[in-house]
């Protein structure tokens, strides 16, 4: 219930705001708007006041704006008020507010969520020198040493961990080229990021150097007995290099019930400890609370706007390249996502919180104003691409050669949402199963 919820809530208020960037053109420009609806099919609650209806429809997926004499079907009077009586310069305004509001929703809603402040990884915002790599991952393959300072991913500059892992996120099952630094010289590897999570999230291998710390230890518990203490930092298990609690996480659970050798450094000596984890359900567990160093962000109004505007424009940059992936196959088109796959997103970012969920919110508000952009008919940015060839041209284009174009863009936006809802189904396992050619 809670991903119906929070998806509902999201979607709710993304496609809100879509339409009424629309609906409030129009009505400027003095177009009269027949119905605003919030979701398409039957209608389950509707009102009128003034000219226009207000429902709420029955398929949550979308929502419109339906104007006078918008659609080649309608029928039309040549009155001022209607859609097509407007210059291509009004008609522009009215088309483009939709996808413009919610790039602005995405700004503001994550300004309010950057303005909360947050606990981050100390390393987030260092360059990206390898502190560990994972034995058998494809850094590891490629030659990837601890030390080494990754220059370039794809060509692309990365200066932080975080510029680092988004680069290397979209390029699951793709060679990357990767330019380091080591000794004082530049090189290149070409790596094979390999697919992680049900999305496909690309991943070398590589760690920042952020040495997991025992924070407590939990009397008379594994660790305890071992003599492990309070601010020991854990350097190795069993000779892997611990670059991360989530990695010393991960090596404590799968020794259950096997001795394990800790490197710790107390004291600046360096020692060995010899501990047994006991297995408790699915994981081994010795004992201990595991810090990671990090940083308090907290900025002020003003910073949060300035930084929120730079993290979406980062994140269009983002968007386009992907996009641009998916032309040139350098992007998966397991990476797209659809409708199941927002509503699984939703569920677990509302039990995490409001702060996460209106993450969620601003992310997918980028993505929605920048895919309405696109030159794509059946899209804003379809009929925005229209009207301006309308425009070179200097004639209107006959009502033939558009239904061809919208047919093209239908068949188009078809054929993307029968992928994306594969993709959201290959992502349930028990559905997954019953796909032969995917076992």
């Amino acid at each position: 219930m809670t991903t119906i919820l929070a998806f509902l809530f999201v979607l709710g208020v993304l496609v809100f705001v879509h339409e009424l960037g629309h609906f409030l053109a129009a009505r400027r420009i003095g177009v009269r708007v027949l119905t605003f609806s919030l979701g398409f099919g039957p209608k389950l609650v509707k009102f009128t006041r003034g000219d226009t209806e207000y429902c709420i429809s029955a398929i949550p997926l979308g929502g419109y704006v339906k104007m006078a004499g918008e659609s080649p079907d309608d029928p039309r009077s040549g009155s001022p008020d209607e859609f097509m009586s407007k210059t291509k310069w009004e008609r522009f305004q009215v088309l483009i507010m939709g996808p413009v509001m919610n790039l602005v929703l995405a700004v503001v809603v994550l300004a309010l969520v950057l303005a909360q402040g947050a606990e981050v990884p100390a390393y987030q915002d260092e360059p990206p020198v390898v502190g560990a790599v994972v034995p058998s991952a494809p850094a590891e393959k490629a030659g990837l040493r601890r030390g080494d300072r990754i220059l370039t991913v794809a060509g692309n500059e990365v200066d932080t961990w975080e510029r680092f892992f988004l680069e290397v996120a979209t390029r699951a099952n793709r060679d990357v080229s990767i330019t380091f630094l080591r000794d004082g010289q530049t090189q290149s590897v070409t790596v094979r990021p390999d697919a992680q999570t049900r999305f496909e999230i690309g991943d070398i291998g590589v760690m920042p150097n952020a040495t997991p710390t025992v924070q407590s230890v939990v009397p008379n518990d594994p660790a305890d007995k071992a003599g492990l203490k309070a601010r020991d930092e854990v350097l190795a298990v069993d000779g892997e290099q611990m670059a991360t609690r989530s990695q010393l996480v991960a090596a404590i659970s799968r020794n259950g019930g096997k001795a394990t050798d800790l490197l710790v450094r107390r004291d600046g000596q360096e020692l060995h400890v010899t501990v047994t984890p006991e297995q408790r359900g699915a994981r081994g567990m010795i004992g201990i609370a595991i810090a990671e160093a990090t940083k308090t962000f907290k900025p002020g109004p003003w910073e949060a706007v300035t930084l929120s505007v730079e993290r979406n424009i980062e994140g269009s940059g983002l968007i386009f390249r992907t996009l641009g992936g998916l032309f040139v196959g350098q992007t998966s088109l397991k990476q797209l996502q659809g409708p199941v796959a927002i509503a699984q997103l939703s569920g677990e970012s509302a039990q995490l919180g409001l702060i996460a969920l209106f993450s969620l919110m601003a992310t997918l508000s980028l993505n929605l104003g920048i895919l309405n952009l696109l030159p794509i008919p059946m899209l804003d940015g379809g009929h925005i691409l229209i009207m301006a060839l309308e425009g070179i041209a200097r004639r209107d284009f006959s009502m033939r050669v558009k239904e061809k174009m919208l047919l093209a863009g239908f068949v188009l936006i078809l054929m993307l949402m029968v992928t994306v809802i594969y993709n959201d189904l290959t992502r349930i396992s028990w559905l997954e199963r019953l796909m032969p050619w995917r076992n």
